[in-house]
């Protein structure tokens, strides 16, 4: 626990960052949770569009709401360079400095553990090693915080290049021993999925997503944060800085778009699913439960866009005071992420507290859940504006 507030701009803290983490997160406190009511038993078609983005996509595809998770994996990845340029400056050396990241990657993932209510499990026969969020966070972290400490700019794009390269070879060209057409990705029919199988059997429980495999995703994205951190470190104008974020948002997008065949089949609009892929075993579908390279690739382009955007009104423009709500969140966005998954009930219960009277009136009720929902958001806002007030922010 940390009792310093957030260094001002010029500091070498991007008020940006905290922004878009907080937006971010918003959506995971209670967003998608006030849109999804909205947009219940709603006739307007454009209410029922804008919901269907907050619902994830079985497989194939991509909506609004996938971008949630690699956005903060994303922004993990841009701190990096920060964080690490401070220890160094103060004096840490490297291994310190790698002690420290494997201490905090035993935190997020006791913290994974303890959301999916496994903590204290006591049967060791009983016992699940569960998937969580916040353990391929960790994961991600850990590899790009290894590969940024230990080499130069240069030998990291390699690397990342690499990864995203092997794990599209693993998955489309690695025959199971049960048999595997290849160029065919389906659920428990992938490398991916029988590796895990393999390794942790039963251990696994009902978390089945191949996600040892998927490490390779998950530090893909975590380093094109931090390529975007380091040219936010660079000596470049902010004006240079914007540019270049476009450029390389721009650049992951199409990327993906031609790898996962989007260009080649030229589909209108984002409907990246319902292609039967198997007739093209070059192309690697945008699937979020694999975290295909696809899928790390398109959702690193819209990470960098966003940032892009962010950066320039927050910190070359200076217009900070609308973002203030959301730096609220970002700066304490692991505990809000905890305290929503482990308590968002009660949130929800202390605005039925305040709120629920106003079902009784005609021209609300049909908006009553979606009231609710904004209540315990804010219930749980109002928390986190106390703590920022107060100077107190939680660091995993």
């Amino acid at each position: 626990m940390s009792t310093a507030l957030p260094s001002a701009p010029g500091s070498g803290r991007l008020a940006s960052l905290d922004a878009l983490r907080g937006l971010d997160m918003f959506w995971i406190m209670g967003g998608s949770s006030i849109v999804g009511a909205l947009a219940k038993d709603t006739r307007n078609d454009t209410m029922r569009a804008i919901a269907e983005q907050f619902n994830h996509v079985p497989w194939a595809g991509f909506h609004l709401i996938d971008l949630v998770f690699p956005l903060f994996l994303f922004m993990i990845g841009v701190a990096v360079p920060f964080s690490f340029a401070k220890r160094l400056a103060r004096g840490d050396g490297k291994w310190r400095i790698h002690a420290h990241v494997v201490t905090r990657v035993a935190i997020l993932v006791f913290l994974g553990m303890m959301v999916n209510g496994n903590l204290l499990t006591v049967d060791r026969s009983k016992f699940q090693l569960t998937y969580s969020v916040l353990q391929m966070l960790a994961l991600g972290y850990l590899v790009a915080s290894v590969l940024f400490l230990n080499l130069r700019i240069a030998w990291q794009i390699v690397a990342t290049v690499v990864m995203l390269a092997t794990y599209w070879a693993l998955l489309a060209f690695v025959p199971l021993p049960e048999g595997h057409q290849l160029g065919v990705f389906r659920e428990q029919g992938n490398f991916g999925d029988w590796l895990n199988d393999w390794i942790l059997g039963d251990l696994q429980g009902p978390w089945r997503f191949g996600w040892i495999l998927g490490i390779l995703g998950h530090a893909s994205t975590a380093m094109l944060g931090v390529f975007a951190g380091q040219l936010l470190r660079s000596s470049l104008t902010g004006a240079r800085k914007v540019f270049w974020l476009v450029a390389l948002g721009v650049g992951c997008l199409a990327a993906a778009l031609v790898w996962c065949g989007w260009v080649a089949e030229q589909w209108p609009g984002i409907a990246l699913s319902g292609k039967d892929w198997s007739e093209w075993p070059i192309w690697f579908p945008v699937i979020k439960n694999r975290w295909t390279s696809t899928f790390a690739l398109y959702a690193g382009g819209w990470s960098f866009l966003l940032l892009a955007l962010f950066y320039l009104v927050i910190d070359v423009w200076g217009l900070r005071r609308w973002a203030f709500p959301f730096a609220v969140i970002g700066a304490n966005s692991i505990f809000a992420y905890m305290a929503w998954q482990l308590g968002n009930s009660a949130f929800h219960r202390v605005s039925e507290v305040f709120l629920g009277g106003l079902k009784h009136f005609e021209s609300v009720a049909p908006w009553h859940e979606a009231i609710l929902w904004a209540g315990a958001t804010a219930a749980l806002w109002i928390l986190l504006c106390y703590m920022y007030r107060n100077k107190t922010f939680v660091r995993a």
